[in-house]
């Protein structure tokens, strides 16, 4: 009873990890140009503000269902924001609507995003959820990290955080791959593959502007 009620605790603790990333993502896309967002940068911003009231509240009050579902509509949004933007972005490419300066900022703006995105996601989705992984760790991971195969009592009661799933996601966006961590699950499978797809796309699209400039 008491390993349990340390986990919620600590899952808790960790929920200001998500709060703060999605409000970081929310002001990179308010510094975005218009014409790669679906109406004004800010949007998502005011959207992520919103839903802090009642994710903070659930928090508080322990509804750990309503805080996972609050959590995932939040990201899921965010999400589409991407997509969105990305798509506008290469429109922008194709149809020279947007100087090279702007078109830089905004790629590095997504790309950016991308990575804090897909951080929350693999935080999210690793083991059920921030609450579960602390709740219960033996019920079936979605990453293995390096520091769980390690022998010793050093990292016997090592748990990841947040930032190690920042750490993949980075890696993810940068390297094509998850480099040390291993990816068990199809769910993480897909999820990995969305990044690095979106990740590749921004990439693409830097190359192929700077390309133009060239000539």
């Amino acid at each position: 009873m008491e390993e349990e009620l340390e986990g919620v605790i600590e899952g808790r603790i960790h929920r200001w990890s998500f709060l703060i990333a999605v409000l970081v993502i929310g002001g990179l896309f308010s510094i975005l140009s218009e014409n790669v967002t679906v109406g004004p940068s800010w949007i998502l911003l005011v959207i992520m503000l919103l839903l802090c009231v009642p994710l903070l509240l659930t928090i508080y009050l322990g509804q750990h269902v309503w805080t996972r579902i609050l959590s995932l509509t939040m990201t899921g949004v965010l999400t589409l924001g991407l997509l969105s933007s990305v798509i506008f972005l290469v429109y922008s490419l194709f149809h020279h609507s947007a100087s090279a300066l702007v078109l830089f900022r905004d790629a590095f703006v997504l790309w950016s995003s991308n990575v804090v995105l897909f951080g929350i996601w693999y935080w999210e989705v690793d083991q059920g959820g921030p609450i579960r992984r602390h709740v219960n760790p033996m019920q079936t991971t979605d990453f293995l990290f390096p520091q769980s195969t390690t022998q010793g009592d050093l990292w016997a009661t090592w748990k990841p955080s947040f930032i190690d799933y920042l750490f993949l996601a980075f890696n993810t966006s940068t390297a094509f791959s998850p480099t040390d961590t291993l990816v068990m699950s199809k769910r993480a499978k897909v999820l990995m593959i969305t990044q690095a797809s979106i990740s590749l796309v921004i990439v693409a699209v830097l190359a192929a502007r700077a390309i133009n400039i060239i000539n």
